[in-house]
């Protein structure tokens, strides 16, 4: 074993388990914020996980989608709701707990039978490695340029509605009078600075 194998190795453990503890936190943890929070760190460490795999292009797709939007908006709708609300203890709540435990072993076990079992043979082809974004760059603008484009309009149709549910004030046709504020939430009434010092 050559020094790169080491490296190879130690760092796919560290990576392990930060995966795992990320993920224990996430379903253990009693504050929601922090298994939000945690939630980010775990997908942090599946892409350094793909990049130990020679996935350059999945890891920071990783980064941008999972970490950069999608636990973003997790963390946007957790404190925008915002709401304090103690849980109630449910009676027997041992059974579900044991039973949620049971399917998760049970997976485990289903899983590790499958690796065990399939043949991890080494494939013939020859990894592309950092060619991949050219390849994937190609494909996007030649083969699958209309879905590619369709997913563009698509999301600028989402974000010109939640433009629109955001600005409710300014919806044509809705309102009557001008002055009347039947979409509009209560603001709280703001002080005046003085310009004087």
């Amino acid at each position: 074993m050559n020094l790169a194998d080491g490296v190879q190795i130690v760092s796919f453990v560290v990576l392990a388990a930060m995966m795992l503890g990320g993920a224990l936190g996430v379903v253990l943890l009693d504050n929601i914020v922090y298994s939000a929070f945690l939630l980010g760190f775990v997908f942090i460490s599946m892409s350094g996980m793909y990049i130990l795999l020679n996935a350059a292009f999945v890891a920071a797709a990783q980064v941008l989608i999972y970490v950069g939007a999608v636990n973003v908006l997790i963390l946007f709708g957790i404190m925008l709701v915002n709401k304090r609300q103690d849980f109630a203890p449910v009676p027997k709540a041992w059974l579900g707990k044991a039973a949620t435990g049971l399917v998760c072993v049970g997976l485990f076990v289903l899983l590790g039978a499958m690796v065990l079992a399939t043949p991890w043979s080494l494939s013939t082809l020859t990894p592309i490695g950092d060619g991949a974004l050219v390849a994937i760059g190609k494909h996007f603008f030649t083969d699958f340029l209309l879905p590619f484009e369709l997913a563009s309009v698509l999301l600028l149709m989402a974000m010109i509605g939640a433009i629109v549910l955001a600005r409710r004030d300014f919806l044509p046709g809705e309102l009557a009078e001008p002055d009347e504020t039947v979409l509009t939430l209560p603001e709280r009434p703001r002080e005046l600075v003085s310009s004087k010092k």
